[in-house]
């Protein structure tokens, strides 16, 4: 079992940025072995992840390929198993799925799922962060990286469809079928889901199912001993052979093991997975 301690703080965006962006956030992971390695559960968001400390890489086709920082972790369909061999440090940028690469100006091609290494101008503020974080002045290294997001905003348009249709989902928690997030988006279902892949490299139903998910998984993780068919009934799921299916696919288990795992590290005091609220 993976022995880690987090630090996790979150900091919410000012409200210029809250169309892009969920929220910032900091964290420091303490291993306590050698070459520890930790899971990273799917959920709603994609993130670009600066790190500083130890080297951090990713399990990938039975080899360790180091990441630079910063990278984007896209929308998983499954864990991303990273590794380390000593303590780091993370600021991340949780953005909507919808927003992100339009939002660093990345072209079609380069919208893809999973962790991603990306050239851009915003690697620049590694070395004024690494400082900051060196000095421990968290608030001030997600400071600078806040005015860096406003400054780009201020360069871009936004696309009122995708917010709409944004809004709608995260309101129905991933329950809301796409021809009732069109509607509210004012929009055909076509244009839609054109408009979404472009931006997203996603369907409606892919991140609607990721948004059901990560439901599921926070509760669990939170709360271990909820009734699982309860749960289903109350998410939206037809059943909880439906639930488990779903949860399988992206966690790779089933809600009964996840929560028992839950159990083990609220008793141990560890931590087997990397689970944000």
């Amino acid at each position: 079992m993976l022995s880690f301690q987090t630090n996790h703080q979150e900091f919410a965006p000012s409200e210029e940025l809250q169309r892009n962006i969920k929220c910032f956030w900091y964290d420091k992971i303490e291993c306590k072995k050698e070459q520890s390695g930790f899971e990273v559960v799917p959920d709603g968001y994609a993130e670009i992840i600066f790190y500083f400390g130890s080297e951090l890489s990713i399990s990938y086709q039975d080899s360790l390929k180091v990441l630079p920082s910063p990278f984007i972790m896209g929308l998983l369909n499954q864990p991303a198993v990273f590794n380390s061999i000593d303590s780091f440090e993370i600021i991340g940028i949780r953005c909507y799925p919808w927003t992100i690469f339009d939002m660093l100006g990345l072209s079609a091609a380069k919208r893809k799922n999973g962790v991603q290494v990306f050239t851009h101008p915003i690697a620049e503020l590694q070395s004024a962060l690494c400082d900051l974080i060196r000095l421990h002045k968290i608030e001030e290294a997600i400071a600078k990286v806040e005015e860096y997001f406003l400054k780009m905003q201020s360069q871009s348009s936004e696309d009122s469809l995708l917010f709409k249709a944004g809004t709608a989902m995260t309101a129905g928690g991933g329950n809301m079928p796409v021809s009732q997030v069109a509607a509210a988006s004012h929009t055909t279902v076509r244009t839609l889901e054109r408009n979404f892949k472009q931006s997203s490299g996603y369907t409606v139903k892919d991140v609607s199912g990721l948004m059901r998910f990560e439901q599921v998984r926070n509760r669990l993780w939170h709360e271990p001993n909820l009734n699982i068919a309860g749960l289903a009934q109350e998410l939206g799921y037809t059943d909880q052979s439906h639930l488990s299916r779903e949860f399988k696919r992206y966690s790779g288990t089933t809600p009964a093991v996840f929560a028992r795992k839950a159990k083990q590290q609220t008793i141990n005091n560890d931590f087997v997975a990397f689970i944000q609220s």
